[in-house]
This record gives C-alpha cells, sequence and structure tokens, in this order.
C-alpha cells in the first residue's frame, strides 16, 4: 500500500540545513495499524506529511498504491490525496463558519458529487459518528471531542484508503481522547489503513504496529512483518 525506499528530508533553515527525514524506508500493508512515536524534532510528523502528499522527498522513492508519487504532477497529486487519504489533525482545522454538516460535506463538494448522494452520505456519517443532533451547530458550539468526531467524519467521508491522525487527541480530555481512539480503531477494523502520529505512550501500545524515530531516523519498528 505504502512504500518508501531510502527517503530524504532536507530542510533549509538561515544557512543551516535541518535533515528531517534520513534514509528512511518503510513499508505499509493495506489495514495495517501503525504509531510512530519520538521526541519532538524527530521527524514524526515530516514523515506522516509526506505520507500525506503534503510533502515530497529530496531524495529516495515513494509509491502509494502502486503509483510513483514522484512522477505525478500537482494536480493529480491532488486527486490522489483526495481519493486516498483522510487526515485528523490535533487542532481539528474545522472552517469556522461552516456548519457541522457542511464542514463533513466540503469534500464531497470538492469531488464534484451530486446533492442527493452529498446529503445521504452526511446523514450516515452524522448517525455514524453521534452528531445527527448537533448538524447545524458550527464548531464554536461544538465540544472538543464533537469537533474532533466532526473532523474524523469530515477525513473519511470519501471513502479512504488512508486515515493520518496526528495527535488527534492532543486537544482533548481523557474521556473524549479514549472516544476518538475507539472511533479510529473501529474504522481500522473496517479495513482503513491507520497510521498515527503521538507523544502518548499508552496510545502508541495500542497500536499493532509501533516505530520509534529519533533523529529522523526509524530506530525501531516493532511489530514490522517478518
Amino acid at each position: 500500500m505504502i512504500h518508501l525506499a531510502n527517503v530524504e528530508r532536507v530542510f533549509q533553515v538561515g544557512e543551516s540545513e535541518v535533515h528531517a527525514l534520513r534514509h528512511v524506508t518503510l513499508h505499509v500493508a493495506a489495514g495495517d495499524y501503525l504509531s510512530i512515536m519520538g521526541p519532538s524534532g524527530s521527524g514524526k510528523s515530516t514523515l506522516l506529511h509526506l505520507i500525506g502528499l503534503l510533502d515530497q522527498p529530496d531524495s529516495g522513492t515513494f509509491e502509494l498504491d502502486a503509483v510513483a508519487v514522484a512522477g505525478l504532477d500537482e494536480s493529480q497529486q491532488a486527486r490522489l490525496r483526495r481519493e486516498k487519504i483522510g487526515f485528523v489533525f490535533q487542532f481539528f482545522h474545522l472552517v469556522p463558519r461552516l456548519t457541522a454538516a457542511e464542514n463533513i460535506e466540503l469534500p464531497l463538494m470538492l469531488a464534484g458529487l451530486d446533492l442527493a448522494e452529498r446529503r445521504q452520505r452526511v446523514d450516515a456519517a452524522m448517525a455514524a459518528f453521534g452528531l445527527s443532533d448537533r448538524a447545524h451547530h458550527r464548531p464554536d458550539q461544538l465540544s472538543g471531542g464533537q469537533r474532533q468526531r466532526v473532523a474524523i467524519a469530515r477525513a473519511t467521508i470519501m471513502r479512504p484508503a488512508v486515515i493520518l491522525a496526528d495527535e488527534p487527541t492532543g486537544n482533548l480530555d481523557r474521556a473524549a481522547g479514549h472516544e476518538v481512539i475507539d472511533i479510529l480503531e473501529n474504522l481500522n477494523r473496517q479495513g482503513m489503513t491507520l497510521i498515527m502520529v503521538t507523544h502518548d505512550p499508552e496510545l502508541g501500545q495500542r497500536a499493532r504496529r509501533r516505530i520509534q524515530m529519533i533523529d529522523g531516523r526509524i530506530e525501531n519498528d516493532s511489530g514490522a512483518p517478518g
């Protein structure tokens, strides 16, 4: 599903070079569940953004669902990202002026789906995530846990193959955080590949496969197929 080989990513900061990723090789099968852990600056989010086609490697190769990403132009990458990947971020990134239902509907509108199918999918998602009674509420009228559920519903409304979650419980209390992780793990059980960056060791241990990063390198890959 996801194949990275000898990937490097270097940022120029002033007169210095920062090696965010160093010779990273990673293979992820469809339906896998990974946590990516490590100290700040270890390359976790850079790796996640690269997998999500929000960034590109300076060297090495990257294939997503048997497609060589380096050979795609910006519009082709955007289409692949829209069709294959759902993002869940720590800070939700909901559109403040839109209601919960309208936020969830947004990817469907961008994909050009007709109104009837959009409404059917949004209604089903709102029901599945326990949000039906919050359909017409804006983000500032929702709790943190509700906002993250809206964000997850929006991320998965296009039925992506991969969910990328960057500190998905970072802004939530413990109860809401466990609720969100249960939702993500249920989506994984339905067949979606789940890759989660977290600082929380307890959360990281829930994943079947656990990757530890230090200084841009994968130092340990526990649970990787032999």
